[in-house]
């Protein structure tokens, strides 16, 4: 990032950071992927958000503070040590309900309700269970994945599986798609 550029963080950023850093988590989403969370957040008042893999709670904190005091997110992991940091910091936000549950459970029990913002961090919701992920999709609802471009942490044969995700997505006449290769790599999607 250019250093003549100033980033304002989210209040409790610096705080998660750290206790991020001591938990050993290595998948948290950028400063670049954060701040795009929030602008895009923004864009939805009053919207009902969803985060589909909330780690321990940066890119949660990111999309907190672009909500207006009428919009609610709902976030889900399924490893309560990461989220327990979330909670430790984010937790007394009324806007937010953290849940420590299996993806697949959660989309399952939450069949027809509908969201205007998905960011979808996790394999649910994004190489898994994607049809059923994308119907919670409002029109003109924002779909937003990251980590499409080649990371370090990346396991053997990650690489294909974004690719095959990526050929999906441009197939489908639903979503409205533009493609950065910026930060991560971020795709991000309208329901038409």
């Amino acid at each position: 990032m250019n250093s003549s550029i100033k980033q304002s963080f989210p209040p409790q950023y610096d705080n998660i950071n750290q206790a991020t850093k001591v938990a050993g988590f290595s998948m948290a989403s950028d400063v670049l992927t954060g701040s795009l969370l929030r602008t895009l957040a923004a864009a939805k008042p009053a919207g009902k958000l969803l985060e589909l893999g909330t780690g321990t709670g940066l890119s949660t904190s990111w999309i907190l503070d672009g909500m207006d005091a009428r919009s609610s997110l709902i976030s889900i992991d399924n490893t309560a040590k990461f989220i327990d940091i979330a909670k430790q910091y984010l937790g007394n936000d009324s806007r937010l309900l953290l849940e420590s549950i299996d993806g697949e459970a959660w989309i399952r029990a939450r069949e027809g309700e509908k969201f205007d913002y998905i960011f979808a961090d996790t394999w649910h919701g994004k190489y898994l269970m994607l049809e059923e992920v994308l119907a919670m999709l409002n029109a003109g609802g924002f779909y937003i994945i990251d980590d499409m471009i080649p990371q370090p942490n990346w396991p053997e044969g990650h690489a294909q599986k974004a690719m095959k995700l990526m050929d999906e997505l441009e197939k489908r006449e639903d979503l409205a798609l533009t493609k950065l290769t910026w930060s991560t790599g971020i795709i991000i999607g309208v329901k038409k």
